[in-house]
């Protein structure tokens, strides 16, 4: 079942980037945003992480969390943040999990994995989702919009 507004941030735990095991209870009592992309180092995506990147202080000045999840692995993501000095976390999903969990569906013709991103507000209910496969700017604009 696909989370809808008003819908609490499912529980979860997967890898970060270093490693470290990551539990959405972490989240309780602060605002945040996660957001589902396909691949690390792929055009859109690329794009899409780095405009969050590019908003991350304005975020931050809201007392929000950004965290990025895909299915790319703990070393891809090292990488992938290395490569565009990204300042928040990204999350290992190599099963698709917490994907399913989520409800993220398929994006372009049900071929690539959906391109989602959820905002939660400081009680963990969602206020705002955003689903724009091929748009990787909508999701940031979208997001900045959800908390003003």
């Amino acid at each position: 079942m696909a989370i809808r507004i008003g819908d609490p941030i499912p529980v979860f735990s997967a890898l970060n980037e270093a490693g470290e095991i990551f539990h959405s209870s972490t989240l309780s009592g602060k605002p945040c945003i996660i957001f589902f992309y396909p691949k690390d180092d792929t055009y859109l995506c690329t794009k899409e992480a780095c405009s969050f990147r590019d908003s991350n202080e304005d975020f931050l000045q809201k007392g929000i969390s950004v965290i990025g999840i895909s299915a790319d692995s703990v070393e891809d993501h090292q990488r992938f943040i290395q490569k565009h000095t990204l300042q928040y976390s990204l999350l290992s999903d190599p099963n698709n999990h917490i994907r399913e969990i989520f409800g993220v569906p398929k994006g372009l013709l049900g071929l690539l994995p959906g391109r989602v991103t959820y905002c939660f507000d400081a009680n963990g209910k969602a206020i705002a989702i955003i689903n724009a496969s091929l748009s990787a700017d909508t999701h940031v604009q979208e997001a900045l919009k959800a908390y003003s």
